[in-house]
């Protein structure tokens, strides 16, 4: 059995915005069996035209994309919530093995167990090539701080 992963369904704004600043500073972690623990053993995802179900799954997931994605920094934004759902925008900057930059834009939504647990995930994102002196995540890596702006501040 799953243990809870608080602020639990139904949300309201602000425990939406918790979720959210959670699941944030989980993935700015950068470790797929952490990050993983925030999902139903059994959770779906869509990730771009990649379909992953389960923990194991997503693990493996997590683990090839950020050997891939190098000095990742991400920034999750609420977009909307009802119920056990809650909508964001995201942007994260991260660079290849060749040193090229990136900043990957995109939308998830997410559905909740009773328990807290993401039990589905739908992500679309694109990437846009970017010059290192574009970048605007700076933070060191892990946890962004909290005197960091947002995506809304930034203009992004």
């Amino acid at each position: 059995m799953s243990a809870q992963r608080p602020p639990l369904p139904p949300f309201t704004e602000e425990t939406a915005r918790q979720k959210v600043r959670a699941a944030e500073d989980g993935w700015n972690t950068r470790d797929p069996q952490r990050v993983t623990l925030a999902y139903t053993p059994d959770s779906r995802w869509r990730n771009r035209a990649e379909f992953v179900t389960g923990r194991e799954e997503i693990t493996a997931f997590l683990a090839r994309k950020w050997r891939r994605e190098l000095e990742y920094r991400l920034i999750k934004e609420l977009w909307a919530h009802d119920g056990h759902r809650i909508a964001v925008r995201f942007a994260y900057e991260w660079r290849d093995d060749s040193g090229q930059w990136y900043r990957s834009y995109g939308n998830e939504n997410w559905e909740f167990d009773a328990d807290g647990l993401m039990a589905h995930r739908h992500a679309s994102i694109n990437d846009l090539p970017i010059a290192e002196r574009e970048r605007l995540f700076h933070w060191p890596l892990g946890r962004r701080p909290d005197d960091h702006p947002g995506l809304s501040e930034l203009g992004l």
